[in-house]
C-alpha cells in the first residue's frame, strides 16, 4: 500500500497539470490574502489608476519571473544555448536547439500560470479594476451631473469605491457605476481565461507538430531528464561529501566524526588564507578542474615547513 501511495504521489509530482493545479490554487489563496490585508483604494483624484493598476500588473509580473526563476530547467538552458561567456564552446546540433526550444516553452507555459490567475481572479472580483477606472467613467447622460463642476465631478467619481458621502441623488448613480465596472472587469476576466485556454491549447499542438519526438520518445526524454537530474544530484552529494572529508582531513588531521583520533594537525597562516579562495571547475587549459575550496597546497609537502602535528594520548 506504501508503495502504491509512494507511486501515486510521484506520478502527481512529474504531472504538468496536477503542478499548474497547485500553483494556480496557490495564486488564488495569496492573491485573497493579499486583498484582503493590503489593498486599500485612496479615492482621490490621480491617485486611483496608478494604485489600481500597481496592484494589478506588478504582482502578475513578479510572479512571472519567479515562475522563470525557481524552474531549474531554465538554468541549465541559459548556460548551455544562452550563454556566450563560456570557453571553448561545444557545437550544438539542430535537434538539441529543436529540443531546448520544446523545454524552453514548457517553462513559459509553466511561468505564465501564476500571473494568469492572479490576472483573471483580480478582474473577476472587479475591485482593482474598479478603483483604477472609477475617475475615467462617462457620466455625461445622468442629469444630476449638468450643474457639478469638473473638479467636482472628478472628486465625487474618485470616492465611488470608497462609498463616501454624496449627495443622494448621486447614490443611485454610484450604485450603476459600481456594476458596470464589475461588469466591465468580469469580462476581461472571462475574456482572459478565454484566450490563455486557446493559446495554450494552439501552442501544444504546434509543438507536438514540431517536435522531433514521436509521442513515446517525448515521454521516455520527460523521464530521463528527470532521472538523470535526480541521478546526478544523488551522485554529485555523495562525491562531494568523500572529497570533502579528504581536503578537511588534511587541513586539520582528523574526520569528524571520527571515534579513534591520534593526532591534530596545526594550519599554517598560509593555509588559513588559502581556505577562502575559490578554485573553478575546469577553467582555463587545466587538464583537470579544482573541486575545493580548501586550497591544493594541503596536498603538498612542503620542505621548508611541514605542519605541527599534535599526539593526542587517550
Amino acid at each position: 500500500m506504501s508503495q502504491t501511495l509512494n507511486n501515486i504521489i510521484s506520478s502527481l509530482q512529474r504531472s504538468g497539470t496536477f503542478i499548474n493545479s497547485l500553483i494556480a490554487a496557490l495564486t488564488i489563496g495569496g492573491q485573497q490574502l493579499f486583498s484582503s490585508f493590503t489593498f486599500r483604494c485612496p479615492c482621490q483624484v490621480g491617485k486611483n489608476l496608478p494604485y489600481g493598476s500597481a496592484f494589478l500588473v506588478i504582482p502578475a509580473l513578479i510572479l512571472l519571473i519567479a515562475g522563470y526563476v525557481l524552474r531549474s530547467q531554465t538554468w541549465p538552458i541559459t548556460t548551455e544555448y544562452c550563454c556566450s561567456c563560456a570557453s571553448p564552446r561545444r557545437q550544438i546540433r539542430s535537434l538539441e536547439r529543436r529540443l531546448a526550444c520544446l523545454r524552453f516553452f514548457s517553462i513559459t507555459g509553466r511561468a505564465l500560470v501564476a500571473p494568469l490567475t492572479w490576472l483573471a481572479v483580480t478582474l473577476l472580483r472587479g475591485t482593482y479594476y474598479e478603483c483604477a477606472a472609477s475617475e475615467f467613467t462617462s457620466v455625461e447622460h445622468y442629469p444630476v451631473f449638468d450643474n457639478i463642476s469638473g473638479s467636482e465631478r472628478e472628486e465625487i467619481l474618485a470616492g465611488f469605491p470608497c462609498c463616501k458621502s454624496a449627495p443622494s441623488e448621486v447614490t443611485q448613480v454610484r450604485d450603476e457605476v459600481t456594476l458596470l465596472h464589475r461588469f466591465q472587469s468580469q469580462m476581461l476576466g472571462w475574456i482572459l481565461i478565454t484566450l490563455a485556454i486557446t493559446a495554450l491549447l494552439i501552442s501544444s499542438c504546434v509543438a507536438r507538430c514540431c517536435s522531433p519526438l514521436s509521442s513515446l520518445q517525448h515521454d521516455y526524454w520527460t523521464t530521463h531528464l528527470h532521472n538523470e537530474r535526480e541521478l546526478f544530484r544523488q551522485a554529485a552529494e555523495q562525491h562531494s561529501r568523500m572529497l570533502i572529508r579528504q581536503r578537511i582531513k588534511k587541513l586539520f588531521g582528523f574526520i569528524p566524526g571520527s571515534e579513534n583520533i591520534e593526532s591534530i594537525r596545526i594550519p599554517s597562516c598560509q593555509d588559513w588564507k588559502e581556505i577562502s579562495i575559490p578554485n573553478f571547475l575546469c577553467m582555463g587549459n587545466d587538464s583537470q578542474g579544482h573541486y575545493s575550496f580548501l586550497g591544493d597546497r594541503l596536498g603538498e609537502d612542503n620542505e621548508e615547513g611541514k605542519p605541527e602535528v599534535i599526539e593526542l594520548k587517550l
